[in-house]
């Protein structure tokens, strides 16, 4: 058996790093995404809709990946990094060419393509970690990795602004996507690209722990039909705390997809009021939502540099740490209904990013200590489906109908409905019940 050294910070930080790029494709895509759908003319409760392709992709695309990624060896490309090469050219393409649709289905259809390809490179990401880390250094990799998302979350979801602050117009005749928005998929373009080029320069990865009974599964298990049957095989056989943590993901992803849908028409219109997409009122308030948003990027980054000193130094309860965490990001999106200033919704988003720090690291954390190191990469991307079932939900008519049953038919509900979601996601972990994955 391979014995696993204890690795370096800054060891850890490059094998992160790529996460910055994945970041930054999701964060363009999680703030702007909706601006764009609304400046080709979609209605606010056709948005969900639009988005549904990304969850729908993930559904099959991450197991897969995983699963093939757990078959994969090469002596010079190794496991996971030909995952993330791949993964990296056609998430780049995409996300540069997304703002440039001129209709709603191009851009619903650019929306799917980057989240396939960034999911191809994510998942092997994550496993990543299991890989290289001895359990002792799982949560500490975990959370340097939500380090490194935290930076890619505020400096591009602040990449519109910083445009606009620059001398790039954010404003266009209607129905086209301002010059602001597309130079900053342009830059978060470069950016993906690049860090998961480094990730894979500076990356070395352990070979197979016995490499004549990993060509013996990967005979006896080729081909796309024994994938499939060996994918299914693993979700019938799912450890018991993997099902826990589905409900605790449910909720939250729920939660975050609410917020990555209404929080622009939700927020301009009933902070700024402004809701006319062709207008410079509404394209700046877009701007500031976007600035808040990085709010959250921005606190997730200090949250985990906290977690990263304990967990380095201490048993952290990883269950514990991410209950209280859930449920401050929930309240924090119940108080963007009460406040009366566009200043306090840093306020606001500081609380949802500590919740988002600890939903980026302490589930894989705990999901890590529970399967075989050999299945890490199949049940990483099956574990994700708890993630976009969530999100299908939501997409498929599950946020119009709850908010809207539950607390009016304002579109500044929705931000309600993800702090309840959210809330409901903490009081989750009281199921789970083992210390050895709640405990380092």
């Amino acid at each position: 058996m391979t014995q696993k050294k204890i690795l370096s910070f800054w060891q850890i930080w490059n094998m992160s790093f790529g996460f910055l790029g994945i970041q930054f494709g999701f964060a363009l895509q999680g703030g702007f995404m909706s601006r764009i759908f609304q400046t080709l003319g979609a209605d606010k409760d056709a948005i969900p809709f639009l988005w549904i392709a990304a969850p729908l992709t993930g559904l099959l695309v991450q197991p897969i990946v995983g699963y093939l990624s757990d078959r994969t060896w090469h002596p010079k490309f190794g496991r996971r990094k030909p995952f993330f090469f791949v993964g990296a050219v056609l998430s780049t393409i995409a996300l540069f060419f997304a703002p440039y649709s001129s209709a709603l289905w191009m851009a619903a259809g650019s929306l799917w393509i980057l989240d396939a390809s960034i999911n191809i490179s994510m998942e092997p990401f994550r496993a990543l970690v299991a890989d290289k880390l001895p359990d002792s250094q799982r949560s500490y990799g975990f959370v340097v990795q939500t380090l490194v998302i935290g930076i890619g979350t505020w400096i591009a979801s602040n990449l519109p602004w910083m445009m606009t602050q620059m001398g790039v117009p954010n404003t266009a005749a209607p129905g086209v996507v301002p010059d602001s928005v597309k130079y900053a998929f342009a830059v978060g373009a470069f950016v993906l690209f690049s860090s998961i080029l480094y990730t894979i320069l500076k990356t070395d990865e352990y070979p197979p722990e016995d490499m004549d009974e990993f060509e013996r599964e990967k005979a006896t298990n080729s081909g796309v039909f024994s994938g499939f049957k060996e994918i299914i095989k693993n979700i019938a056989s799912m450890p018991k705390v993997m099902k826990q943590l589905g409900v605790v993901q449910f909720f939250s992803w729920f939660a975050f997809f609410t917020m990555w849908s209404f929080a622009t028409p939700a927020i301009t219109s009933h902070i700024f009021g402004a809701t006319d997409p062709s207008s410079v009122e509404y394209n700046n308030a877009a701007d500031s939502v976007g600035n808040y948003l990085g709010t959250y990027g921005l606190v997730s980054m200090f949250y985990a540099l906290i977690l990263t000193y304990f967990a380095s130094r201490i048993k952290i309860n990883r269950k514990l740490v991410h209950m209280l965490s859930l449920i401050a990001g929930g309240a924090g999106f119940i108080l963007i209904y009460f406040i009366t200033e566009p200043w306090m919704l840093h306020i606001c988003f500081s609380l949802v990013g500590i919740a988002w720090a600890s939903i980026l690291s302490m589930p894989y954390a705990m999901l890590s200590s529970s399967v075989e190191a050999k299945k890490m990469g199949v049940y990483m991307g099956i574990f994700n489906m708890f993630i976009v079932i969530p999100q299908i939900v939501a997409a498929l008519g599950g946020v119009n109908f709850l908010y809207k049953l539950i607390f009016g038919e304002d579109v500044i509900n929705t931000m309600l409905l993800a702090g309840l979601l959210l809330i409901l996601a903490g009081l989750s972990n009281l199921m789970i019940t083992d210390r050895s994955v709640t405990h380092d």
